[in-house]
This record gives structure tokens, sequence and C-alpha cells, in this order.
């Protein structure tokens, strides 16, 4: 009797693993995310999309036509409630390559109040990873997020930096030696979090005491409240977004430096 009442768990769990690893692999086709022989790093900071890329990537490793590896990095902030023993215990049991990066961002980012901290403690974490990668020899680097985050940037961008980007799925470093990878840029962030919950990945805070992401006057919770509401009236909201992103016509904007583009480019 126990056996028959986990079997909706399992089917939708099973249904959920179907949906997010198809929206995945679709977006790894489209945008060349993967190369045959990639050493794939993955941030894992502990938090629902990073456990669920993991997740996915692990489940396409098995399946794919190409072959690639997994391993694992977490960057540790140095925030007094952080904990990354959780991690590294479920990457042991998962059999994937873990390795905890200590880092100083705590004092920076106390040494420095004029600036955003969201924004500082992202850049010094991806840096801490970049400098990790090119010690050890890595070059592509899979980080967790998801269709919201890119939506939320998108926003954000528009209303309050007055420039119209986001996060790409594929972005090449400056000097050509690292290539950052977002392969669950066209997940929803609903999805994923129901997923997790059904598989009980460990959530893991950063620890940080500001607790200034999840403030009400944080700009990407005001983005997340205006797509959350907008998507009431507009249910395919996510999808259409989704669509404009991957349907840019330059000749329909405003950018001066788009004015003399080849006629192939100037789409």
């Amino acid at each position: 009797m126990p056996e028959v009442s986990k079997h909706p768990k399992h089917r939708r769990s099973s249904q959920l693993q179907q949906r997010l690893r198809r929206k995945l692999g679709t977006a790894i086709a489209d945008y060349e995310l993967l190369d045959d022989g990639d050493n794939v790093l993955v941030a894992l900071s502990g938090g629902k999309d990073s456990w669920i890329m993991l997740d996915l990537l692990l489940n396409l490793c098995r399946h794919a036509p190409i072959r690639f590896s997994i391993s694992a990095a977490t960057v540790d902030g140095g925030f007094p409630l952080f904990d990354p023993k959780p991690i590294r215990e479920k990457c042991a049991d998962l059999g994937i390559p873990h390795v905890l990066l200590p880092a100083p961002i705590k004092p920076v980012i106390e040494a420095k109040p004029e600036y955003s901290p969201c924004a500082m403690c992202s850049r010094l974490r991806r840096g801490v990873l970049y400098s990790h990668m090119r010690e050890v020899g890595q070059s592509k680097l899979a980080l967790g997020h998801n269709l919201d985050d890119i939506m939320e940037t998108l926003l954000m961008n528009l209303f309050y930096e007055g420039r119209l980007s986001t996060m790409p799925l594929k972005l090449i470093s400056n000097d050509g030696a690292i290539t950052v990878i977002r392969p669950l840029g066209t997940c929803d962030e609903s999805e994923i979090l129901e997923y997790n919950n059904l598989r009980g990945y460990p959530i893991i805070h950063s620890g940080c005491p500001l607790g200034l992401c999840s403030a009400p006057t944080s700009k990407r919770l005001q983005m997340k409240k205006l797509i959350r509401d907008l998507n009431t009236d507009a249910p395919d909201l996510r999808r259409c977004m989704l669509r404009a992103m991957s349907n840019v016509k330059t000749t329909h904007l405003l950018d001066r430096d788009l004015l003399n583009l080849p006629k192939e480019l100037a789409k």
C-alpha cells in the first residue's frame, strides 16, 4: 500500500524531468552550448537552480550523442552562516568531483558600500570561478540562471540601465578562454522549484546577512512581481518574451550603430 501512494510523486517527477530535459536539450542544440569532449564545470551554489542543472546535465550525459564530463565548484564567500557540508556530501553521493573555493567576498563588499552588494558579489564569484578554471585548464562554465532570471534581467536593464540586453545563454569571456553557458535559460522557475522539491536536493543559502536580494525594495523582486501580475492576464507571457528575445529586429530599434549594418545582419 505505501508503494502505491508514492506512484503519483514519482510519475510527476518523471514528467517534470522529461519536460525540463527537453527544454534544456533544445537550448543546448539551438545555441551550441556543448561540444564533444567538453569538461563542464557546474557552478553549484546549493540553490534549487544549480542542483537541477546538475541533475539534468548528469541525466543528459548518460544519453547524449556527444561525450562530456561534469565537475562542480562551490564558492565560499566567507559569510558565517554558509555551510557547504551538505553540498560536498551530495556530490560525493552522486560521484561528482567537487571543489570548494574560498573567497573573501564579505570584506570586499563591506569595504565598498557605494556599490550594489548583490552585483558585486556576483562578479566576484564569477572571477573566482574563472581563476580556478584557468588554473586547472577548464574552459566551459555552466551557470544555473533560468528563464525568469533572464526575463527579470531584461526588464531591469530596460527600466534602470537604459539598455536592451539580458543574460545570454552562451557568452565567451573577453580573452576567449572561457565559455559561459546557461542550459536552464528556457526553463520556467516554477517547474524547477517543483522538480527540486520532488527530488529532495538540499537547499543551501549563501549565508549573506544583508538579505538585500529578498528585500521588498529589490529591483529583481519588483520585476518578478511585475511579470507575475502581467502573467495573470497574459498566461503565455513567458513564452512570448522568450520568443521576443530570440526574434530581434535591429532595423526597428534606435541604436545608431546599427544603421550601417550589412543587410544580412540588420534583421
